[in-house]
């Protein structure tokens, strides 16, 4: 953008699609509303971004103002054509908002799949027990629980072989020293 105007233009029309008004447009994240958390995550969709990292992005929003969160990057997605690396321990939102889920154990990738395949049939046993341990709004149906055993290992000293073998059901010796290849 050439000067001043076009690019106050440019700032004004994007504070729109994201909710807020032109007295925003001073302001410097911290000076948003204390009151909530989202008015401060709303400018990083101003950029005109193709990919946003959204980490632990609603987590600490009551479930209102999440939903609202959630509805507008949804919103500016399809409008936008975005694309999120979303990261979220909350499994619900995972799944409400994503296409495709990378599990991850001690920083390391153990499943990788389409959302609708990992919560019908997750297949790594992390996957089964993470999973499991989610709440089902639905009271009536009842599902069966994967209690993980063992020590949970240091994530600074990480244990030779799968990261996950001190707590898996299916642990073998070769487990404890050679690490699983991602695959199909």
């Amino acid at each position: 953008m050439t000067n001043r105007q076009e690019r106050e233009a440019r700032v004004l029309e994007l504070l729109k699609v994201v909710g807020l008004k032109k007295e925003h447009m001073r302001r410097y994240p911290h000076q948003f509303s204390g009151a909530s958390d989202s008015d401060r995550r709303r400018p990083g969709a101003c950029l005109n971004p193709k990919l946003i990292i959204c980490d632990e992005a609603v987590s600490a929003l009551d479930v209102s103002i999440r939903g609202q969160v959630i509805n507008l990057l949804q919103d500016l997605q399809k409008e936008f054509g975005l694309t999120y690396l979303f990261i979220s321990h909350d499994l619900s939102v995972v799944e409400h908002i994503s296409d495709r889920v990378a599990v991850m154990y001690l920083g390391k990738l153990v499943e990788l799949t389409d959302s609708e395949t990992l919560y019908k049939t997750p297949l790594h046993p992390y996957s089964q027990a993470l999973l499991s341990a989610a709440p089902i709004p639905d009271p009536r149906r009842k599902k069966k629980r994967v209690i993980l055993t063992g020590d949970v290992p240091s994530p600074i000293a990480p244990p030779p072989g799968c990261r996950f073998h001190t707590r898996c059901l299916y642990a073998k010796e070769v487990c404890r020293n050679q690490e699983p290849p991602l695959r199909r």
